[in-house]
């Protein structure tokens, strides 16, 4: 098979899985607009379920049971639900997309195994073609796993970045004579645009406190779920003082020592690393060039010495 089929194999294969991806995006937007129209003209009707057998959207339903199926395979745990919820996708949209793209990828990587079995070089085609599959089917099952794991980490990398001016807040509207609802409904009222991770989850639990759940209980269950150290710190803090009272400033401005001690620890240590790191460059690739910059004359003008003195 000449090289330029073979690239036209692969671009074809590309082309095929962007429309796949966006033929996914687009049904699920589809979805979520006529359920917001629905709602807006018949708001007392039930809107049915995205995962309901008897859905009008038939395709898209058997993409997302398909995807559920194939994560229950791999997650006996459960720990895709609680990397979703770290990640922010609790809306039924993001889910559907999710599930939809975990059943979409094998099918593109079938795709490719095929095309590499039809098109593919006929030299030990069956072991090549072997391998290629094993490879995609690992990565079918691997490559979603990654990426919501990398979604879930760089959200708590952003809660923990808040969590500073978060101890700060609190600490002006206790002082203000606020209580425990009443500091998170200001923070949710007029926080958003300041604390835009922390604020949704604030939000959550704002609604989970006007229902009626126990405060020390409902803080316990977002530090459990959220797994960021600096905030499970500063949640800790609020129990103890919605359980037992007492005065809120100090034990928050001493968490407040504690999470930034820990924040310069933790920056002498990276520092430490890339120094370690620049010395490897340094020697590998400045000090050579130092070397010969420094000695290279010396060592010239003793050669040009030596030839002298054979010469004669």
């Amino acid at each position: 098979m000449s090289p330029g089929l073979f690239a036209g194999i692969v671009a074809g294969a590309i082309i095929i899985a962007v429309l796949a991806i966006v033929a996914v995006v687009m049904l699920t937007s589809y979805s979520r607009d006529e359920r917001r129209v629905r709602q807006r003209l018949t708001p007392t009707a039930v809107v049915p379920d995205e995962f309901d057998p008897q859905n009008e959207r038939p395709l898209l339903t058997a993409m997302v049971r398909s995807g559920k199926t194939l994560e229950s395979m791999v997650d006996e745990h459960g720990e895709s639900a609680r990397l979703l919820l770290q990640a922010g996708w609790r809306s039924s949209s993001a889910r559907m997309m999710w599930y939809a793209f975990q059943t979409v990828l094998p099918l593109l990587l079938a795709g490719v195994v095929l095309a590499y079995w039809l098109f593919g070089p006929d030299k030990n085609k069956v072991m090549y073609t072997a391998f290629v599959g094993f490879g995609c089917a690992a990565f079918s099952f691997l490559i979603p796993r990654w990426m919501l794991r990398s979604a879930a980490n760089g959200r708590r990398e952003r809660i923990k970045n808040e969590v500073l001016l978060f101890i700060h807040m609190l600490a002006l509207l206790f002082d203000a004579g606020l209580s425990t609802r009443q500091a998170f409904a200001s923070l949710v009222r007029d926080s958003r645009g300041v604390l835009p991770e922390l604020g949704k989850e604030f939000e959550l639990l704002l609604r989970q406190l006007e229902a009626g759940s126990d405060t020390a209980e409902t803080l316990k269950s977002l530090a459990d779920l959220m797994e960021v150290p600096d905030l499970t710190s500063v949640l800790g803090v609020l129990r103890q003082v919605d359980r037992y009272g007492g005065e809120i400033r100090q034990p928050l401005m001493e968490v407040l020592s504690v999470i930034e001690e820990r924040r310069t620890l933790d920056a002498r240590e990276k520092v430490n690393l890339i120094s370690g790191r620049m010395t490897v460059v340094m020697v590998l690739f400045f000090f050579p060039s130092l070397l010969i910059f420094v000695a290279g004359p010396a060592f010239s003008a003793i050669i040009r010495a030596l030839g002298d003195i054979n010469a004669k």
